[in-house]
């Protein structure tokens, strides 16, 4: 007789229809701490990151960083990080295909030891994120790749500076600007990166490689430059507000028609979300504190493309859709990051929403409210979004796998609780 042990799995149960009132701190940004972890390999010299966001994917980034060798130790926020004594150069399948973001170690180790060998990458369901970008950017640095076992094998005798152009189908890519400005910093001569990333996140890493002795200019716009040098040093540094985490919040507040005080999120990193929130009808004032966020009894539908930075987020998408989900009246939403992004959309459904796909466009006929249901979470950002229906739902809702939820979210439950609302979490 075989015996199956089954891994006991937590969801969160809300009981909507609270409007959130009060303040909450947004936590530091989950997109921008994992590449600066892998960054902290490109010395001997130990580092200390702070505002870190204790999530499931930092877990996983300081488990990959022990396997290679670095000292990686987490306590109330702070991370100490000392890559003096790395030795391997394999990050595993078992670690690297549960989180996307972790094949950034494959271009610090590249810049460091002018060999990687990293496992292709895993992450959230939402349609397909090659790697090809990261290793057009790497190759052109003077790298050979192989793809050997489901691992790209990466050798270098020399890496040196080149200008390339880093845009793909879809625009440009964080992560693959990210690894190929790490590889870049210790090559010889100048890197050109045209097309890069100008997200927030990719300014963070900059700025952080910068204070490591870096000599780099440009980030937050498409062109970054990039002159190499010989060694970097260890370095503090303080993580940026969560962007994503504070849209979500915002997107909370208006969808229960709350008042709420987001404390430590910025204005200048979510101009295009409180654009559109102002056509509907939301008003977010910045303070010096934070945002503040009030809502109309009554909004406006509107409709939404998401592009890079500065444009609408992709990250943003799900859990707007729920708002416009009990917005009256037609909105349509175009997914032009991941064309494939909607696997909410059936569960949304499941709670009353009116919401039709065809191809990259969500077409949706407003509703005045959910009714709350059992329904399962199947990537990162879909989990917000059915935590804000339920939160905006007549009775009860269930929201089923939110382990996905807490790879990206610090104890979002907890922050929604404070705010009044009525969720808790249990075992299945």
């Amino acid at each position: 007789m075989t015996i199956i042990f089954m891994i006991p799995l937590d969801k969160l149960v809300i009981e909507g229809g609270v409007p959130l009132k009060g303040t909450v701190m947004v936590s530091g940004a989950k997109n921008s701490v994992l590449p600066i972890m892998a960054a902290c390999l490109l010395t001997e010299s130990a580092c200390k990151i702070s505002n870190v966001p204790d999530l499931k994917d930092v877990i996983t980034m300081v488990k990959i960083l022990r396997s290679l060798g670095a000292h990686a130790e987490l306590e109330d926020g702070v991370l100490s990080i000392n890559a003096k004594n790395v030795r391997n150069h394999t990050a595993d399948y078992k670690l690297v295909s549960t989180m996307r973001a972790s094949f950034c170690v494959l271009g610090p180790l590249l810049g460091r030891f002018k060999k990687a060998k990293v496992s292709l990458p895993g992450g959230c369901v939402i349609g397909a994120r090659p790697v090809d970008l990261h290793l057009k950017g790497i190759k052109n640095l003077g790298v050979d790749i192989d793809i050997q076992a489901g691992y790209v094998v990466a050798t270098s005798r020399r890496l040196r500076g080149k200008s390339m152009f880093l845009g793909g189908d879809y625009g440009s890519s964080v992560l693959a600007t990210g690894n190929v400005m790490m590889a870049a910093v210790l090559a010889e001569g100048k890197t050109i990166i045209e097309s890069a990333a100008c997200e927030p996140e990719v300014v963070d890493l900059a700025d952080f490689l910068n204070k490591m002795g870096a000599k780099i200019k440009g980030q937050g716009t498409p062109c970054i430059e990039i002159e190499g040098v010989k060694h970097l040093r260890g370095a503090e540094y303080s993580i940026i507000p969560d962007r994503i985490e504070a849209g979500t919040l915002i997107l909370a507040s208006a969808i229960t028609r709350g008042d709420v005080l987001i404390k430590g999120a910025l204005k200048s990193h979510l101009g295009a979300l409180i654009d559109k929130l102002a056509q509907m009808g939301v008003k977010v004032k910045d303070t010096e504190a934070g945002l503040k966020v009030k809502t109309e009894n009554k909004l406006k539908p509107v409709n939404i493309t998401t592009l890079p930075y500065p444009c609408f987020p992709t990250d943003m998408q799900a859990q707007i859709m729920s708002l416009l989900s009990v917005t009256q009246g037609v909105s349509v939403i175009t997914e032009k990051i991941y064309p494939d992004r909607f696997m909410h959309v059936a569960e949304l459904n499941r709670m009353g929403a009116n919401i039709m796909r065809e191809g990259p466009h969500a077409i949706i006929e407003g509703k005045k409210f959910f009714s709350g249901a059992p329904v399962m979470a199947s990537d990162l950002r879909a989990s917000a979004g059915l935590v804000l229906a339920g939160l905006a739902a007549k009775g009860r809702t269930d929201v089923r796998r939110i382990y996905h939820l807490d790879r990206g979210y610090e104890k979002l439950e907890v922050k929604l609780k404070l705010l009044g609302a009525r969720i808790w979490r249990e075992r299945e």
